[in-house]
């Protein structure tokens, strides 16, 4: 068995996927053959693999930090949310029902534990290394009997744990203990101590809480990572919409040509894999912003449907909100619009959906001759294929099955009809020359005078962003120690912080 080590934290958010990754990328720098592993994972920002099965987006950017082809190994359980309640369960990479968050956590998650070690033990087999990633906090008391991502996981693979606390928010010293003194005995026989992330400032000024915290929980803290800006990787969670999965966060090269080319995303229910417009806020003098009112429309010289787990949720949502109306006059004027995924399926003329909503029949927003049929199955693909003259790769999550029964020109297995775009693909802005192809045609459509950057290499971009975050790791955590958690397991001799789980 390879080591292991699980990277925790102590809210949501704290930067666990961050860390996991940098830890990934400085480990295969220093040679080391190293996977990650999510146990179970809550998005909507999926990935297909080369196999056809569907992961976490974060655990095949955490495999691109470990220079390792993803599996679903890496994410054998996926929680897809289709309301506040249920969710979409997938097991190694295939859909297999919905289930009420009452019926997941009252027995069906426990059933999955042995699946999860089964996955973990063939990834520790085959690597020299696995970094494992959380979820939400371990100190989740209520959930704590059915857990198999957090200190469940951690328990059955007897592996060291890592507490990230995002000191940006405050109360990180709290924290940290509160998470410590709220698990059994057992559970913190395996928490080796504690790294700081989102720190601001001089670091002296932190060190003398370290060592308090150090005598409080008998636990080292293993590096403090500062703040670092434009860090550009995918975000598991599709509601948070501030751009801060973009490659860059503000692009400082000027645009090539006269003009900047503005891009709108509705920022629909249930968003789903909003990280395809990634590639085009990566390009200088392209700006991105998501939406929700339809005079956000109004300078926009490309607006984005993007996907949703909610179709038809979706549709009523922008038509409720005007957004629908102020896309078909765009359209009608010639101004471009695309729609990806889900989005595809709002621009055409019907949707029959039996599966995900069960709403029967609906009308789409009929700007593309395109009629959908849910499917029980789900579609999962990675398709290749050209488009504009230039080659282009994507990939497919969807129950809607198209028939495109007109359009100007077929468009990556969907269409084009004037300047109105639709195709299941994600992923396929990605592709540098397909994307600065249809960059320049939007631009046309659109009467800007704008240029696409020449240089622009989005899969460069995103290993220079994987690159800081193992910089992040060799620079500012204590390597050495780390090393010797994941090659020899947790420090003997860790002491009990009273009071343990109630």
């Amino acid at each position: 068995m390879g080591g292991g080590l699980l990277v925790a934290g102590t809210t949501s958010d704290a930067g666990k996927s961050v860390v996991t990754a940098g830890i990934c990328r400085w480990l295969v720098r220093q040679g080391v053959s190293v996977a990650p592993f999510k146990a179970q994972n809550m998005s909507l920002n999926s990935f297909v693999t080369r196999e056809g099965a569907e992961i976490g987006r974060a655990q095949a950017m955490q495999a691109a930090a470990a220079r390792v082809e993803p599996t679903a190994l890496m994410n054998p359980v996926l929680l897809k949310p289709g309301s506040d309640r249920s969710s979409q369960v997938v097991l190694l990479g295939k859909p297999v029902g919905e289930l009420s968050a009452r019926g997941y956590h009252s027995g069906r998650q426990e059933q999955l534990l042995g699946t999860v070690t089964d996955c973990l033990a063939e990834l520790r087999r085959t690597h020299d290394a696995v970094i494992c990633e959380g979820a939400g906090s371990p100190a989740e008391i209520n959930l704590r009997r059915t857990d198999i991502v957090n200190m469940g996981i951690a328990r059955a693979a007897r592996i060291p744990v890592v507490v990230v606390g995002d000191i940006d928010r405050g109360g990180v010293f709290a924290s940290f203990f509160g998470t410590t003194a709220l698990l059994s005995e057992e559970d913190q026989a395996l928490v080796a101590g504690y790294l700081v992330n989102k720190f601001r400032g001089d670091v002296t000024l932190l060190e003398p809480g370290l060592e308090m915290l150090r005598g409080l929980t008998g636990r080292a803290t293993y590096g403090v990572l500062p703040y670092a800006h434009g860090l550009g990787i995918d975000e598991e969670d599709g509601l948070r919409v501030s751009l801060r999965g973009a490659v860059r966060e503000s692009v400082v090269a000027p645009p090539a040509g006269e003009d900047i080319l503005r891009v709108a995303v509705c920022a629909v229910p249930l968003m789903s894999n909003f990280t395809d417009v990634d590639a085009l806020a990566a390009e200088p003098g392209v700006v991105v912003r998501f939406v929700d009112r339809p005079e956000e429309l109004a300078d926009a010289d490309l607006v984005v449907l993007p996907g949703t787990r909610g179709t038809v949720r979706a549709l009523a949502w922008l038509r409720e909100r005007g957004l629908a109306d102020a896309v078909v006059r765009r359209a009608a004027e010639g101004r471009p619009v695309l729609g990806i995924c889900g989005g595809f399926q709002m621009l055409g003329e019907r949707i029959e959906d039996e599966v995900e909503s069960r709403a029967g029949t609906v009308d789409g927003l009929g700007l593309l001759p395109v009629r959908v049929r849910f499917a029980v199955e789900k579609t999962l693909a990675r398709p290749t294929g050209a488009a504009l003259g230039e080659p282009v790769e994507g990939y497919e999550i969807h129950h809607g099955v198209a028939e495109v029964v007109g359009g100007d020109e077929e468009f990556l297995d969907g269409c084009r009809a004037g300047a109105v775009w639709g195709t299941h693909w994600h992923g396929s802005l990605e592709s540098d020359g397909f994307r600065r192809a249809f960059l320049r045609e939007v631009a046309r459509a659109a009467g800007r005078r704008f240029v696409p950057a020449p240089d622009t290499r989005f899969g460069a971009l995103r290993e220079e962003q994987l690159d800081r975050l193992g910089d992040l790791i060799e620079e500012h955590a204590d390597t050495k120690a780390l090393l010797r958690l994941i090659e020899e397991g947790v420090p003997e001799g860790l002491p009990f912080v009273p009071p343990g789980a109630p």
